[in-house]
């Protein structure tokens, strides 16, 4: 498989040189992908000799290595962002690699992450608004740069 590095050549080439390549650095097998693979229909399914779950492509929540070295490696081959999924129980994954590298790390607050504090908004047991900020808020206390949230145009409402 061709590294970031021939991506970044081959956007140059063709004048996309302000694109950037953000790396899929650290995704990790999570049941928080939940509600958008319910909503697209896109849970995993057996097929004939291929694996019903995404396991073999997505990492081990218990590894934190494999983090390391893979943020090694995409910052090595030229990726310009180095992003980590899910984000709030990943916070130390977060941390470790903005403290590791100096790329800017990108956190991708999931669907489940984000169902979950709605849910328990609309029961009434948390206030929505303060603690969707306060999720945000130690996303990007734990090092994100970027945060990829479901959120977005709510906080953007909530901070003007």
């Amino acid at each position: 498989m061709a590294g970031w590095g021939s991506i970044r050549r081959a956007l140059d080439q063709e004048g996309y040189t302000g694109t950037g390549i953000m790396a899929y650095t650290a995704k990790y097998a999570s049941a928080f992908y939940g509600p958008f693979r319910d909503a697209l229909d896109s849970a995993p399914r057996q097929l004939q000799d291929v694996p019903s779950d995404k396991k073999t492509y997505q990492m081990d929540p218990a590894n934190v290595r494999e983090a390391l070295r893979e943020a090694a490696l995409d910052v090595a081959e030229g990726a310009d962002y180095l992003m980590v999924k899910p984000a709030l129980n990943y916070l130390d994954i977060i941390y470790r690699l903005h403290e590791a590298h100096p790329l800017p790390i990108a956190a991708y607050h999931v669907s489940g992450e984000c169902a979950m504090l709605l849910a328990a908004a609309e029961r009434g047991w948390l206030d929505y608004e303060q603690a969707a900020t306060e999720a945000l808020l130690s996303i990007r206390r734990a090092g994100a740069d970027v945060i990829i949230t479901y959120f977005a145009k709510d906080f953007a409402r909530w901070s003007v």
